[in-house]
């Protein structure tokens, strides 16, 4: 290097290890949790912090590498040597720097993190690379009173390990202790290559108790799913209030078959829970509207939906763009829900998007929620009480912000009372 050549950057990588093997919840990588498959919500928020050089997933399975990709990850496909249910982190991640010598620094992500967002990872990059940090682990703070363990047939009695049992503190007394999360772990490479994760001088991290969410811990996926709607990471741009869902008609409202009479009529199928899912959404005030790649006016007076339809859209984002222009609409007040080719575009431009459990491969890529519905099987219904979820997430934060916004008008007036005593 040459005098006044500004150092390289060290390569950070990102790096989630996703093994096929699961004891518990089979394929539990990619299993949908609230519409996203798992590895999917540590992804987005590896992708959207912007800090690492390369991301990546360690997997021996194809259908992980496949949705790995899909998210936009790079994927390394481990040898079945660490692939086993002994194997280590440790031994994944060394077994990954091998392959890889340009990487200088890994943040190993746990797959099963599904609260983690990219501000804790941009914070956590700061300290490893401006800091001088070798290793960053994450932390939550507890608030839980510890015991020593007595083992049958041991006799003598239990002790308080963190507490006075004569002055037990009060919650809002005691600080609480620190416990690692498993979050992620950032080491540098001469820390690993040595055979540990956290050494050198460390840091820790401390993460929000509510983004402290582990599916290994949290064994209920319904609970799971509930913390992740509250609490997930949905994007770099803010929710807002949906005003508009267009929905479309062939593989989503029906299941794509088109069955025909004797006279040549054409019949299709569709479920009536999807048609209480629609006149939900009107009910909240959303509109609906539905679109189409063929002529299929004949068959939608039938299903007495009355909503504004356009059939045989040979250009289907012109046909959004025309609607929400039309109603006075930002695109992060529209909903799409597509399943082919066709409605990528639409997926991507909407501020809400979803397809049902059978959609093709590249709608399933651009769409931020997997119906575990098939087409014509309740995927309307599904994705109209997934809308109502995020909107009341919305509605949740924004009235947070009000009670935090009305709390220090509140503290500024008793602070300019005190003043003028």
């Amino acid at each position: 290097m040459e005098a006044g050549e500004a150092r390289p950057r060290a390569h950070l990588a990102a790096l989630v290890l996703a093994r096929g093997g699961s004891k518990g919840i089979p394929l539990k990588n990619i299993k949908l949790l609230a519409g996203v498959p798992l590895v999917g919500w540590v992804l987005r928020a590896a992708l959207d912090a912007g800090v690492f050089h390369s991301v990546w997933v360690s997997t021996d399975h194809d259908e992980i590498e496949k949705v790995a990709k899909q998210f936009g990850a790079q994927v390394h496909r481990r040898s079945p040597e660490v692939s086993q249910d002994s194997s280590t982190s440790l031994e994944a991640i060394r077994e990954f720097l091998n392959h890889h010598q340009e990487v200088d620094i890994v943040g190993n992500i746990q797959a099963t993190s599904p609260c983690l967002h990219p501000s804790d990872l941009i914070k956590v990059a700061d300290l490893i690379q401006k800091e001088g940090f070798d290793s960053v682990f994450s932390v939550v703070r507890r608030h839980q009173f510890r015991w020593s363990e007595v083992k049958k047939g041991e006799n003598k009695m239990t002790e308080p390990q963190n507490l006075n049992p004569a002055k037990r503190y009060r919650r809002q007394d005691w600080p609480g202790e620190l416990y690692e999360n498993g979050s992620f772990y950032f080491a540098k490479r001469h820390l690993i290559e040595k055979g540990y994760l956290q050494g050198g001088k460390m840091a820790y991290y401390e993460m929000r108790a509510e983004h402290s969410v582990d599916i290994d811990i949290d064994i209920d996926w319904p609970i799971a799913e509930q913390r992740v709607l509250s609490f997930g990471y949905f994007g770099k741009e803010p929710l807002k209030e949906v005003k508009l869902l267009v929905c479309s008609i062939d593989g989503c409202l029906t299941n794509g078959r088109i069955y025909v009479t004797e006279d040549q009529k054409e019949m299709v199928s569709y479920d009536y829970r999807d048609i209480v899912g629609i006149n939900l959404l009107k009910k909240r005030g959303i509109e609906v509207r539905l679109i189409s790649e063929r002529d299929c006016s004949k068959t939608l007076p039938a299903m007495q939906l009355e909503c504004v339809a356009e059939v045989n859209a040979t250009d289907k984002l012109q046909v959004l763009e025309d609607w929400r222009k039309y109603i006075g609409l930002s695109w992060k007040e529209v909903a799409y829900l597509g399943n082919e080719e066709s409605d990528v575009e639409c997926l991507k431009k909407a501020g809400m998007s979803g397809v049902p459990a059978d959609a093709c491969a590249v709608a399933q890529k651009a769409a931020g929620y997997i119906c575990k519905s098939s087409g014509g099987c309740g995927a309307v219904r599904e994705f109209a009480e997934h809308i109502f979820l995020l909107l009341e997430k919305v509605n949740s934060a924004r009235k947070q912000m009000e009670d935090v916004n009305s709390a220090g008008e509140d503290t500024g007036g008793k602070r300019e009372q005190q003043k003028w005593k």
